[in-house]
């Protein structure tokens, strides 16, 4: 049998390499090549909430367990939604303090059980430095889920919607949106310091100390 022909075997790396370089060009068709070295570094300005994170990871225990700190910077999307009064308001409106982004919703049977110990929270930390920002993404009756506040008397939380439910797939863009609840701990620069999916115990003496220490790790002595 005569040996292969040398041309065939060049054409074998060459055409992968062609596969490669084809799949890189639409990653960059959809995201851009800004967006490719964003992917890959992250945002500079948001180092110092991944150290953060670290610092304060050791608090992540019993009733805030499942908190994912964050290991990458990340600047989360500037969320739109509007208030009580149907005012747009952004997430960049809360720069300079420390938020919770929590997403909520009448239908989610999780997301109501959690929302008086967001109201506790709120009630134990909220101020100048801190809020508790729950934003409701019902979609019909708009009517719902204010009623359902009222009813449970949570009247410490603020009243934040999106009915086009925007908010969520953008952080589902960003990876931070799998289910409902989700809820987000920023910086005061809109940085990640935390996410997680699913309720928490958000009165619970374990959140209220992570919190604390996130707003001020020296204080915290971390």
């Amino acid at each position: 049998m005569p040996p292969p022909r040398p041309a065939v075997t060049r054409r074998i790396p060459i055409a992968i390499g062609a596969v490669v370089i084809g799949a890189l060009i639409g990653f960059a068709g959809v995201y851009g090549i800004g967006g490719l070295k964003r992917n890959a570094t992250g945002d500079a300005a948001c180092r110092g909430a991944v150290e953060l994170a670290h610092k304060i990871a050791p608090l992540a225990h019993g009733e805030v367990a499942a908190l994912s700190m964050a290991t990458s910077p990340l600047r989360l999307p500037d969320l739109a939604f509007e208030d009580a009064d149907g005012k747009p308001k952004k997430l960049s409106d809360w720069r300079g303090r420390t938020v919770l982004v929590n997403l909520w919703a009448t239908w989610c049977v999780p997301c109501r059980k959690e929302m008086p110990a967001l109201e506790g929270l709120q009630t134990r930390l909220g101020g100048p430095n801190f809020e508790v920002v729950a934003i409701n993404i019902d979609t019909r009756d708009p009517q719902k889920p204010k009623n359902f506040l009222k009813e449970a008397q949570l009247t410490r939380l603020g009243y934040f919607s999106d009915e086009k439910a925007k908010v969520f797939q953008d952080l589902k863009a960003v990876g931070r949106a799998l289910g409902m609840p989700t809820s987000v701990l920023i910086d005061g620069q809109g940085c990640e310091i935390a996410t997680i999916a699913g309720p928490a115990d958000w009165d619970s003496d374990d959140a209220v100390k992570l919190i604390t220490a996130a707003m001020n790790p020296v204080a915290a002595g971390l």
